[in-house]
């Protein structure tokens, strides 16, 4: 699928491709292609001589390789998040600016998958006043950014309700195998934002140092790279309030099992006096008192119940039995 744009009083405008339109005249500054086909790659070739990276391009790429500048061409490969749950995944998105990159570059942006960054930028809803392709590209990093603090805020509402579990009440095991899950997708969620918070700081770093950004354009890429140091303190923090609530479940779930051992431990030493009791009177020696006193059996049954109770008796005076 294409979407063509070109610039009307600083804002986006979609070109209807559908036409045919001539596109030298129009002057398009961003071509955005989502799941190109055959036929779309031969639009591109055709009209401005250019062979699209495949699928396979993207996904298998050497990191040394994500940025580099060739010829009249400027490449950049970055991450971007689909989606704001835990089953979320990074699409990466190839970059290729070529033309004039001072005054009149056309940006194609190409990925396997549609994602809400582009999507917002492409309604306006987001995009500010523009001047060309590098603006778009600028624009682009910074509402990935935006995108990834929403998702952080997602990631901060999911803990808070972990939270309120963990902390207000006795966790039972099946209710701590639960908290470990949601846990385990927060830590998930908060390593993919912060590898995609990595990989835009990464782009914006090497867009700045090309050159070829103006004072105005430069000045939005250092705001975007102080907007990407405010996300890695927050990815820092809840790392710590994961591993906190981590410790505060497996800390439940040892006093849980500590409960059912301790229980174990005071039966075992309960039954051990009746048990000693019963082993000396089935010994059936002459002078046992049993052989020739009527009430030593029931005496003998009397001691091991009071020998079991004496010890129970005891552990509840100590709060054991709790």
């Amino acid at each position: 699928m294409l979407n063509a744009f070109t610039l009307k009083n600083g804002r986006l405008s979609q070109i209807d491709l559908s036409g045919n339109p001539d596109l030298r005249s129009i002057k398009p500054i961003w071509i955005d292609i989502v799941a190109p086909n055959e036929e779309d790659r031969a639009w591109v070739e055709l009209n401005y001589h250019r062979i699209l990276p495949k699928p396979e391009h993207l996904r298998d790429i050497e990191a040394s390789a994500r940025f580099y500048d060739g010829n009249d061409e400027l490449h950049l490969r970055s991450d971007f998040l689909l989606g704001k749950e835990s089953e979320s995944r990074s699409v990466t998105v190839a970059f290729v600016l070529f033309g004039d990159v001072v005054s009149g570059a056309v940006l194609f942006s190409v990925h396997e998958e549609d994602l809400p960054v582009f999507q917002s930028l492409r309604t306006h809803t987001q995009s500010g006043y523009m001047e060309d392709s590098k603006d778009v590209l600028i624009d682009l990093y910074s509402m990935d950014v935006e995108f990834s603090a929403d998702a952080l805020e997602e990631v901060y509402a999911d803990l808070g309700h972990v939270s309120q579990t963990v902390l207000n009440s006795s966790l039972s095991d099946r209710d701590a195998a639960a908290v470990l899950s949601s846990i385990a997708q927060a830590e998930h969620m908060n390593g993919r934002i912060r590898r995609n918070v990595m990989d835009t700081r990464r782009a914006v770093s090497f867009l700045m140092r090309s050159k070829l950004l103006n004072q105005t354009q430069l000045e939005e890429a250092r705001q975007v790279m102080q907007d990407i140091d405010s996300l890695d303190g927050h990815t820092a923090f809840l790392f710590d309030k994961i591993n906190f609530l981590m410790s505060a479940t497996v800390g439940f779930i040892n006093i849980n099992q500590n409960k059912i051992v301790r229980l174990f431990s005071v039966v075992s030493a309960a039954l051990l006096p009746p048990m000693l009791i019963a082993s000396i009177y089935g010994m059936n020696f002459h002078h046992i008192p049993e052989l020739s006193w009527d009430a030593g059996y029931p005496f003998a049954l009397l001691l091991m119940a009071l020998s079991v109770l004496a010890p129970f008796w005891f552990f509840h005076r100590k709060g054991w039995l709790k």
